[in-house]
């Protein structure tokens, strides 16, 4: 599945230091607003342990993790939706990503410019917020009157869904909420998904910290961590220098630099694990002598639609799927041990897979 995260902020917050640690690209990170104009694309793995164990276990010829894409998109500032900055150009970037992650500057350094003169991270995501509602509300407006009619007249329950949504989402923005906040029935949330609304997107609140501020936080974090339970998002709390310092660093190396942090695994990692539970998904195996892989679904997918993520025909000709959970084969150590123990399955195309699952597919086309 390509998904991917669109990295967006005011300039000089660290989004590209953060992208450039994320995916060990080279994108331009210098200290001045509008550096970053063309959208940076780096696809980065999944850090995934089950799937290291499963390989030891299989031993195969290959490992290959699941994947997600980040985009780094230029920094937004006041009156972008009206062209400011670089304006629509980049609302047009963070339009095509499935999630948005908002990186927010939560440290103090005189060496760092910020754009609107000094670090207040509340400030900073009413500006972005304020921005991307009013795009989504010019959306909103160019349909508007067309939908009106139409639905006027028409007994189509589709074209009164599609007005219905947009009376919704339209006072909802009004009220300076996100459209992902708005009360849609499923009719309308599904006309909803044709209108491409940047605040309908998931959000992860990336907050930029100094060293000082990773463990505990600080003053500036407290406040977009308050911001977040209030929207019901998540934030997850990141040094982007030192993340840029450990990704030049060898393996070994960084294992020991955690551990002198007293650090169990980067920054980076939550930051990935964050936005791949943003985007609801979840991840199942398949092992053998020649591959041990790992394969990306959405939450509450079925064998098919998990099939058909290796191959379409897989999923056409679907017959059923043999599964085990990769918890008992830790436990037991090996396939012919779960078959034993009664719990090698048999399911069919109405089961439900489960994060952890590993499945070997039976199809014909």
């Amino acid at each position: 599945m390509a998904l991917n995260c669109g990295i967006v902020g005011l300039p000089n917050v660290g989004k590209s230091t953060i992208f450039n640690a994320l995916t060990a690209a080279k994108a331009q990170a210098e200290n001045y607003p509008f550096c970053t104009i063309d959208p940076n694309v780096g696809v980065v793995s999944v850090p995934d342990p089950r799937l290291d164990k499963i390989a030891d276990l299989f031993k195969p010829k290959r490992t290959v993790p699941t994947s997600m894409e980040f985009i780094d998109i230029a920094g937004l500032v006041a009156g972008a939706s009206k062209g400011e900055g670089l304006g629509n150009q980049f609302l047009g970037h963070i339009r095509a990503t499935d999630a948005i992650c908002h990186v927010v500057r939560c440290f103090a350094d005189d060496n760092v410019i910020h754009v609107a003169g000094g670090v207040n991270p509340l400030s900073d995501i009413d500006v972005i917020n304020t921005e991307l509602m009013l795009a989504d509300m010019d959306s909103i407006e160019k349909r508007w009157t067309k939908s009106e009619k139409t639905a006027r007249v028409s007994p189509d329950p589709k074209i009164k869904a599609e007005f219905e949504a947009l009376k919704k989402l339209r006072a909802t923005l009004e009220a300076g909420r996100p459209a992902r906040t708005a009360e849609l029935e499923d009719d309308e949330k599904i006309a909803a998904r044709e209108l491409f609304l940047i605040t309908a997107k998931p959000v992860l609140y990336v907050a930029n910290v100094d060293e000082a501020g990773l463990k505990d936080g600080n003053e500036w974090t407290a406040a977009v961590e308050k911001r977040a339970a209030e929207e019901g998002a998540q934030v997850v709390r990141i040094s982007g220098a030192m993340e840029a310092e450990i990704s030049l660093l060898e393996p070994a190396e960084r294992v020991e630099f955690l551990a002198d942090m007293g650090l169990s695994e980067p920054g980076l990692n939550r930051l990935i694990h964050s936005a791949y539970r943003l985007l609801g998904l979840s991840t199942y195996f398949t092992a053998g002598p020649d591959e041990v892989r790992a394969w990306t679904i959405p939450n509450g997918a079925k064998a098919p639609q998990a099939a058909g993520v290796i191959h379409t025909d897989f999923e056409r000709g679907f017959i059923r799927a043999e599964a085990y959970h990769c918890e008992d084969l830790f436990k037991l150590g090996s396939e012919q041990a779960i078959k034993e123990k009664g719990l090698y399955r048999s399911e069919g195309k109405e089961y439900v897979v489960k994060d952890g699952d590993v499945l070997f597919f039976k199809f014909n086309v």
